[in-house]
């Protein structure tokens, strides 16, 4: 019978698979500076640099985008113009959530415009 060992994040589990990996020389010492700098050891410091470069993979979701909509909403209804009518203030708002027109074709996370 295996006996529960302590795993990476402190939860009790059957022991963690190891795996060999080779790579180049320089990038093992920026790894092992990483490891310095993060005060872990080098395993360690491999684990957590693989968890890194598999998150930054994830697309930020809807709901993230939908937040900081409303952020940004919230600081240009703070910043506008109070002498300007509300359907000028709408216009521009929109304008700006929007963004520039040049760039709203380059957008990747948007579905293109109707014609």
């Amino acid at each position: 019978m295996k006996t529960p060992k302590m795993t990476r994040d402190n939860s009790r589990s059957e022991r963690v698979p190891s795996a060999l990996t080779r790579m180049p020389a320089t990038l093992m010492a920026k790894v092992e500076a990483w490891a310095i700098a993060n005060d872990v050891n080098p395993s360690d410091a491999i684990w957590q640099l693989v968890e890194l470069g598999l998150m930054a993979g994830l697309r930020p979701t809807q709901v993230n985008a939908t937040r900081a909509k409303e952020l940004a909403a919230n600081v240009i209804d703070g910043l506008g113009d109070g002498a300007a009518t509300a359907g000028d203030r709408a216009s521009r708002k929109s304008r700006l959530l929007k963004g520039p027109e040049e760039f709203r074709e380059a957008r990747v996370d948007r579905p293109k415009a109707r014609k």
